[in-house]
């Protein structure tokens, strides 16, 4: 089999995408938060008052995962958890005025990580790289003999 004359595109994808991530976690930290904890926020902001279950499904992890990360945010005073009052076995969290700060710190990381993401681009590129990368991500997910 010859070499690829180029590299493979997913190999460029997938590299780009760990560089990418890896920004986004230095600028989150740098800003005193992470991903995890800035999925919940950002979740819990367009859902003032959630439940687990619900606040799992929007963040898109377990809920044992989350159940670990919401421990760490209630002690360090980020969110509050209380029974639901009609149905006791479900916790409903909120967001705390320290919350509701790490979630505008962590907002304005998050915004100036995309600036710089797009530094360079026009919007005419970015809406194409946006098309480009969702036409891929189809490409893998709609393909029946794809693993």
């Amino acid at each position: 089999m010859p070499a690829p004359t180029t590299t493979p595109i997913g190999v460029v994808l997938a590299h780009t995408a760990k560089t990418a991530g890896r920004a986004f976690d230095h600028a989150l930290a740098a800003a005193g938060g992470s991903q995890p904890v800035w999925q919940i926020l950002i979740s819990l902001k367009t859902r003032p008052v959630a439940n687990q279950r619900e606040l799992a499904d929007a963040v898109g992890i377990q809920g044992a995962t989350l159940t670990h990360h919401l421990n760490s945010m209630e002690t360090t005073g980020l969110v509050t958890r209380r029974r639901d009052p009609a149905n006791r076995r479900v916790h409903l969290v909120t967001l705390t005025p320290d919350g509701e700060q790490l979630f505008l710190r962590l907002a304005s990381a998050a915004i100036a990580h995309d600036e710089r993401m797009r530094k360079g681009l026009t919007d005419a590129e970015i809406t194409q790289l946006a098309d480009l990368l969702h036409r891929l991500a189809g490409n893998v997910t709609d393909n029946p003999d794809s693993p």
